[in-house]
């Protein structure tokens, strides 16, 4: 019995709206183009004063995500060391791509 309610609903809803929840098409948003698909504002800046080495931009990441768990959500702490991981996670993406042969 349960099996035929599923099925019914299924039919009912039709053709192509399996888990569909929004009315607007791909191409609609964003005037047709992905969101990521420009710069959002100006591009980043690369703190050269971190490490060279991913190895240890990685140690440096695990600790400051370490920090951002361990503050209260939205305290200056938490704040901090979100900005940390991404002047970390900019410095390990030039590092990346500045190695030859690019790893990836």
């Amino acid at each position: 019995m349960a099996k035929d309610k599923r099925k019914d609903q299924r039919a009912a809803r039709g053709a192509g709206s399996r888990g569909a929840r929004s009315t607007a098409k791909a191409t609609e948003v964003a005037g047709g183009q992905h969101h990521a698909a420009s710069a959002h504002g100006q591009p980043a800046k690369v703190d050269t004063s971190l490490p060279a080495t991913r190895p240890e931009l990685l140690a440096l990441h695990a600790e400051a995500r370490r920090r951002r768990n361990a503050a209260p959500l939205g305290s200056d702490a938490f704040r901090a060391a979100v900005e940390e991981i991404a002047r970390i996670e900019i410095r390990v993406a030039d590092v990346e791509r500045a190695q030859d042969p690019p790893s990836g």
